[in-house]
């Protein structure tokens, strides 16, 4: 029987009421397939940590979080209270890059029984992966701030491409496209961005080039944002740079129905660092403490990380227990229509497990 250390970081907001209904869903199924065991160590670290210590995590927080599997983590954000680039840059990327989790995965599928937004396209229409380079690009914090509070005051901010940061995720976007329906699409804006982007126009020629059983095709982001919505059918995979990808990821979240549904996970590939695994939804301050929030996301990311693990069982368990809530539509939150809470939601995807 294979064992699993996961850390738990609930988070904030909404990300606290998801969490439970996640675990339940992972005992579960480790309980139904009997083929694996996971051990929970929670942390609480976040905002309400910074309140207390003025820091988001303890300064040894990477090193804790090396010794484990994989990491299972709700949503960080207390808007009002914390500005939204401290939570960023000292808890979220310090992470992702101190853990070198250069993949960022996220899937949007529009799922049986589901409605989305989007007239006349249906399940098979809506089956997508946006693989978003999670390490460096426009979130690289390379800038600063001179003659603050001045009429002079100016601000730069720079991006970082480096080869082997670019290659790295084409190539994952490659691999993962041979086990899917064979398709490549790179966002890009080569036309404006006539370094960085270039730059990544070459390297996808270069990559695409070993890879002739793959078909491929580039476009501009803002044209790519607009045949999400049109046709979504041609699109299979999509690789993309750290701010292309995570607008389209939720642009592709927004076209399969709702973010309470949409996960995400952030890889290390080759395992030498835990991957971390999450809801992309956020702490939704605006409906916390109100027993609503969709818990599918965090319960998919749990699947996930099943799946990552090696555990492919399992996640199918997890997924075909999600389907089959939604296809029935009886027992669905706010967000997809429905008048059910977190825990009875939760606790029916369990049941269906």
């Amino acid at each position: 029987m294979n064992i699993y250390r996961i850390a738990v970081i609930p988070g904030d907001g909404i990300g606290q009421e998801v969490m439970p209904e996640g675990l339940k869903a992972l005992q579960a199924v480790a309980q139904k397939t009997d083929s694996f065991q996971m051990n929970f160590d929670t942390y609480s670290w976040g905002s309400e940590y910074y309140l207390k210590t003025g820091q988001m995590m303890p300064s040894d927080a990477l090193t804790i979080l090396s010794d484990y599997d994989a990491i299972y983590f709700g949503a960080i954000g207390l808007p009002g209270r914390i500005a939204d680039h401290v939570t960023l840059w000292e808890f979220i990327l310090p992470i992702r890059q101190g853990l070198d989790q250069y993949v960022n995965y996220r899937p949007s599928k529009l799922l049986p029984g589901m409605k989305g937004p989007l007239r006349d396209k249906g399940p098979s229409d809506i089956d997508l992966v946006v693989i978003r380079e999670n390490t460096e690009g426009e979130y690289s914090g390379i800038g600063g701030r001179a003659h603050v509070h001045t009429m002079q005051e100016v601000a730069i901010q720079t991006s970082v491409f480096t080869r082997h940061g670019i290659e790295r995720v084409m190539r994952y976007s490659f691999e993962l496209a041979r086990r899917r329906r064979k398709k490549v699409t790179s966002a890009t804006k080569s036309n404006a961005f006539q370094y960085s982007m270039v730059f990544w126009d070459e390297i996808f020629d270069l990559i695409r080039g070993q890879y002739p059983d793959i078909q491929t095709e580039k476009w501009h982001v803002d044209a790519l944002a607009a045949r999400f919505v049109t046709r979504p059918e041609t699109l299979d995979v999509i690789v993309a740079s750290n701010l292309f990808g995570d607008i389209l990821s939720d642009l592709g979240g927004a076209i399969q129905g709702s973010l309470g549904l949409v996960p995400s996970g952030n890889l290390n590939p080759e395992k030498k660092y835990p991957s971390l695994f999450e809801p992309v939804h956020g702490s939704a301050p605006d409906i916390m403490g109100k027993g609503i929030a969709n818990p599918i996301a965090m319960i998919w990311a749990g699947a996930l990380m099943l799946e990552f693990l090696g555990e492919e069982e399992a996640a199918k368990l997890i997924v075909e227990g999600i389907t089959n809530t939604i296809s029935h539509g009886q027992i669905i939150t706010p967000d997809l229509g429905g008048t059910a809470s977190t825990s009875q939601v939760g606790q029916v995807i369990c049941n269906q497990i």
